[in-house]
């Protein structure tokens, strides 16, 4: 068991700008703090993106803190230039990423300590940082039929571009900007597309700026003050009229429908009665925060969700969520791992009663 002062899970946007601030504030690497990353590559959940997402399709929200991110070709895919970048920014800042690292569980120790869990070893940490993400927790709604369905069925998580869309009529659930990119692409090759939401999406002109990202963490960041499940940032954003939004909408595919009811062999039905043909349903419908390891901190509230004062778990002060409700996407991943390293520093100023010696403290250069 090795013994540290914070670990950080996760090696995303959230857990590398935990990192970054984390080494700003004077906490040593490998003694002070380690990373803990489940990937075999740098990127987080950018690794995995569809190759035909491209640099002009994606928000600019995804850079890190302390570096200026030199701009890439705009026709190149997101799912190499982002995780390039990431690359480059833990070499540059010395940041002590250890992968590839599956953490199982996060249980209460001994001497104030947590203790971080899985097949690669265990931690006791005075502190850990949770900046898991949610990508590999993709949201699959339940609808009646769903396992009848003679078509195909997949997730955004598992989109990889319009091939294989050929000549089939496609429905695509969800009413973000995941959507809007399976519609724009999909439309070019299928024999028809359907777009269906829960509620009328919400359109909004000019550019997503500060003002509004802050607007929308706080509403999200409203929720899990209460306990309450946090709900989705994105969701919180409406839809801007970004590459993908005009693209889908100059084709004409960005006519919203209500959602179905049921799932036929081959189709779908809604409430009147009404059907209609499908051979494959694009589950644009967002992610889970995963943070199944965190499960035996007993964490949850009666009202679902886990209440945090800032990035802080309430019911364990020593526990920070980076990248779960108001940080749980790209628009407040950096502030929070800010947040988050600040006030570890100020919890862990005196060192604990079991630890002898001080750690050396180091900042970047």
């Amino acid at each position: 068991m090795d013994k540290v002062d914070v670990v950080v899970i996760g090696a995303g946007q959230a857990g590398l700008s935990s990192a970054y601030f984390l080494r700003r504030f004077g906490f040593a690497p490998g003694a002070g703090f380690v990373v803990l990353d489940a990937g075999d590559g740098p990127g987080g959940a950018w690794r995995h993106r569809s190759p035909t997402l491209t640099m002009d399709k994606v928000h600019d929200v995804f850079d890190l803190p302390g570096t200026h991110r030199e701009q890439a070709g705009l026709t190149l895919p997101a799912a190499s230039v982002v995780p390039g970048y990431y690359a480059a920014y833990e070499r540059r800042f010395e940041l002590p990423v250890l992968r590839p690292v599956t953490v199982r569980a996060v249980t209460r120790g001994e001497r104030g300590r947590l203790l971080v869990s899985g097949p690669a070893g265990r931690w006791a940490a005075r502190a850990v940082v949770n900046a898991t993400g949610t990508w590999t927790r993709p949201h699959w709604p339940y609808y009646p039929g769903a396992a009848d369905f003679r078509g195909r069925q997949l997730h955004y998580a598992d989109y990889r571009g319009p091939d294989g869309f050929a000549g089939l009529d496609v429905v695509v659930v969800g009413g973000g900007t995941s959507a809007a990119h399976v519609l724009s692409e999909v439309a070019d090759v299928a024999a028809g597309t359907m777009w269906l939401t829960r509620r009328p999406p919400v359109f909004h002109d000019g550019a997503f700026g500060e003002e509004m990202r802050r607007e929308a963490v706080a509403r999200v960041e409203q929720r899990v003050r209460a306990g309450l499940p946090p709900g989705s940032v994105v969701g919180a954003t409406g839809l801007g009229y970004t590459v993908t939004v005009r693209q889908a909408r100059e084709k004409g595919v960005l006519n919203r429908l209500p959602m179905f009811s049921r799932i036929l062999p081959d189709g779908v039905q809604w409430a009147d009665g009404h059907t209609a043909h499908a051979d494959v349903i694009v589950w644009a419908t967002g992610f889970r925060s995963a943070i199944d390891h965190l499960a035996p901190l007993r964490l949850r509230e009666a009202g679902g969700g886990i209440r945090l004062d800032g990035t802080r778990v309430v019911a364990e002060p020593r526990l920070h969520l980076v990248g779960y409700g108001p940080s749980a996407s790209t628009i407040g991943a950096n502030r929070a791992g800010r947040a988050a390293a600040a006030e570890i520093r100020d919890l862990l100023r005196e060192p604990a009663a079991s630890d002898t010696a001080q750690h050396a403290m180091t900042q970047p250069t």
